[in-house]
């Protein structure tokens, strides 16, 4: 199912059974519950059997409620403000203990990018860096985190590294007007989506720049415009999202460029230890 789940049921409202029709109004009405809800609760909910839950999602042609249920929660996570994802986060969380359902959460989160990103891809982002003149970075509002991460290291290890940080759309043009098929543009973004993120990597794109996208799945707008498309599972926890295994995926690209430039970066971390020996820039330990 590549299709929006409302839009789905929106079309298929007529040929609905009475009970699953009760089932498609309270998705269409409260989507933003109905995606944390077992079948049997949303049964119980719409005062329908668990069966019939069941059945609705496969005449949706999910392969089960389990996989209905992930559609509904990858929409949610594009959809909802940051007070409904605050709220729906609390109702999630109400009855579990915080710390270890967040860390279990990040694990799982971390398994599944290891079992689906296309390494062909990785590679090819890590050889486009390797021969990038100028290598952007963009990333936005909650993903600044992240580009600013990657821009640390990348820039003791690259020539010309430039992180773009702005929200503004007009800001993040300005910062890479000058880019070229010589360059390589790094955009990151993860729902809700950032609108100059995206945009900074469709300009990218189309002045031939080689553009490599970090964001969530296939489906996400950055995508269209990737030339190497790295895809990480994040999942909304109340307020935030975990971008664990983002990062874990920016981990892998700097020790990647790291290993194919051993001979450069290891000359550069000798001089750099040198200077924060002698400015003091760590503190030291006795042992």
């Amino acid at each position: 199912m590549t299709a929006d789940i409302l839009t789905c049921i929106h079309n298929k409202m007529n040929s609905f059974s009475k009970g699953q029709r009760k089932i498609a109004a309270y998705i269409l009405e409260n989507y933003d519950k109905a995606a944390f809800q077992t079948a049997g609760v949303l049964g119980k909910t719409v005062q329908v059997s668990e069966s019939t839950v069941v059945r609705f999602a496969a005449e949706l042609g999910y392969d089960g409620y389990p996989d209905m249920q992930k559609a509904m929660q990858e929409m949610v996570l594009t959809r909802l403000t940051s007070v409904q994802r605050l709220e729906v986060g609390a109702k999630r969380l109400a009855q579990e203990d915080v710390l270890s359902s967040v860390l279990q959460t990040d694990v799982d989160l971390i398994r599944a990018t290891n079992e689906q990103i296309d390494q062909k891809a990785f590679n090819g982002a890590v050889d486009a860096l390797l021969n990038a003149q100028t290598i952007y970075i963009v990333g936005v509002r909650s993903s600044s985190a992240l580009s600013s991460f990657l821009s640390y290291y990348f820039k003791y290890m690259f020539r010309d590294v430039r992180l773009i940080t702005s929200a503004s759309d007009s800001e993040v043009f300005e910062q890479i007007v000058r880019i070229s098929p010589q360059d390589a543009l790094i955009g990151i973004s993860f729902p809700r989506y950032s609108s100059a993120a995206i945009q900074a990597v469709e300009y990218a794109h189309s002045s031939g720049a080689k553009t490599i996208a970090l964001t969530d799945c296939a489906s996400s707008p950055l995508s269209e415009y990737a030339d190497f498309l790295l895809t990480a599972k994040s999942d909304m926890v109340s307020l935030v999202d975990s971008l664990v295994a983002p990062m874990s995926v920016i981990n892998a690209l700097i020790v990647a460029a790291a290993s194919k430039k051993k001979l450069e970066t290891t000359r550069i971390f000798n001089k750099l230890e040198e200077i924060w020996d002698i400015y003091n820039v760590y503190e030291k330990i006795d042992e």
